[in-house]
């Protein structure tokens, strides 16, 4: 692997694991930092449409303006927003860090990253293979979210057995998540020029603030139409965000941080996993059919997590879905590059990513409210995995006789 491809895959894994990090405990920190549930979710929801704004214009731009700035700016605002996050109890000021900032709820991608940093992959390794360094890629993610919710959680057992507060603790493990940022900001100023897009692409130009057409051209209305059915999958996953499911295994069965970072250390490790097994599902019956055929009973699998009567079932039917749940990811990263001609790719992921990060925006400030009532903590999980399999079935249905570009 050249130098550029390694410093993707340590980027990636340094974000994942920061992410990781704060997910466990997020939703745990705001309660005990006195916000109601209900302004929990609205802080999430709020997290990810501030979110969604400003990667939009970052990833539709950053062909032209340049990849490797706006990685830079995306771990600046990264910074920014743990910062913040950190040193205040104001609501308010929380608000504004989870606007403009970059803050993951759920453990998994959220920003421009994903999408730029795909691009940048994609230059820098052959089409065919795409799909096997992209289930590596985010096999390095689910490893690096596995041991950061693990260490999220143990830092704050740690520093509770020490005589830290609550509230103390839990910022450690915020203030840990702003560090990283600025470590991400000095990794990607190191990329080379080869991740750059094609100098068709490149302008010296002072690029306008806003494109109509979001970057593409040719394949404008097949990435809108994956686009619109990656929001309801989103959408759908917003309902049972990592920080969310933490906080219900908490108040439902009483489990502990530490006991909560190894549970979720062990679901992302299987999530991992679960990635590597797609290149060779996808040889076999191509991608589109992979990521119908696997994430339909990881589905079903999240529908039965709250119907379980213990503990020890509700884990091990959660860590059962996570253990086949990513097999969909690497495979609909492959499947959206080669939709759309090489010079459209950023922009392609930068308008599907953000359109699964606004269909998670728009979730959580309804799930809060379920997670708060204990009559109906169960309801976001049913929601999530019905609509995630309508998702299934729409996908296929629109883009089962599609032809793939590259």
């Amino acid at each position: 692997m050249n130098r550029d491809v390694v410093l993707l895959f340590s980027t990636r894994s340094l974000r994942l694991f920061a992410y990781g990090l704060l997910s466990v405990v997020l939703v745990l920190y705001l309660h005990v930092a006195g916000l109601a549930q209900e302004q929990a979710g609205l802080l999430l929801t709020l997290t990810l449409v501030g979110d969604t704004v400003i990667s939009l214009w970052i990833t539709t731009n950053a062909d032209r303006i340049g990849r490797r700035r706006m990685l830079v700016v995306g771990a600046v605002l990264m910074l920014f927003a743990g910062v913040l996050f950190a040193v205040t109890r104001s609501f308010w000021l929380l608000l504004i860090a989870a606007t403009i900032g970059v803050i993951s709820p759920g453990g998994n991608e959220v920003g421009p990253f994903l999408a730029i940093e795909q691009s940048g992959l994609s230059e820098r390794i052959d089409g065919e293979k795409r799909t096997r360094v992209f289930a590596w890629y985010n096999l390095a993610g689910s490893f690096s979210t596995a041991v950061g919710a693990l260490a999220g959680g143990g830092l704050v057992q740690f520093l509770l057995s020490r005589g830290i507060t609550e509230l103390g603790s839990y910022r450690a493990v915020v203030a840990g998540y702003a560090v990283i940022g600025a470590v991400l900001a000095l990794l990607f100023s190191r990329l080379s020029r080869e991740v750059e897009a094609p100098a068709a692409r490149r302008s010296q130009a002072r690029p306008p603030w806003f494109h109509a057409n979001l970057g593409l051209s040719h394949s404008r209305g097949s990435v809108f139409r994956l686009a619109s059915l990656f929001t309801l999958d989103a959408f759908a996953g917003g309902f049972v965000v990592q920080a969310f499911v933490a906080y219900w295994f908490h108040q439902r069965y009483g489990v502990e941080p530490a006991a909560l970072g190894v549970l979720f250390f062990a679901a992302n490790v299987l999530a991992g996993l679960s990635a590597l097994s797609a290149t060779w599902i996808a040889q076999r019956i191509g991608l589109l059919a992979t990521m119908v055929a696997t994430h339909i009973p990881s589905n079903v699998l999240l529908l039965l997590v709250p119907l379980m009567p213990n503990l020890p079932l509700a884990m091990t039917v959660l860590l059962l879905r996570f253990s086949i749940s990513q097999m969909d990811v690497p495979t609909r990263q492959a499947y959206t590059m080669a939709l759309v001609a090489p010079e459209e790719r950023s922009a392609a992921a930068g308008v599907t990513g953000i359109a699964r990060t606004l269909g998670a925006s728009l979730s959580p400030i309804l799930a809060g409210p379920l997670y708060a009532s204990a009559a109906l903590s169960a309801v976001p999980f049913l929601i999530a995995g019905g609509l995630k399999i309508l998702y299934d079935l729409l996908v296929w249905k629109v883009f089962r006789k599609v032809t793939l570009k590259g």
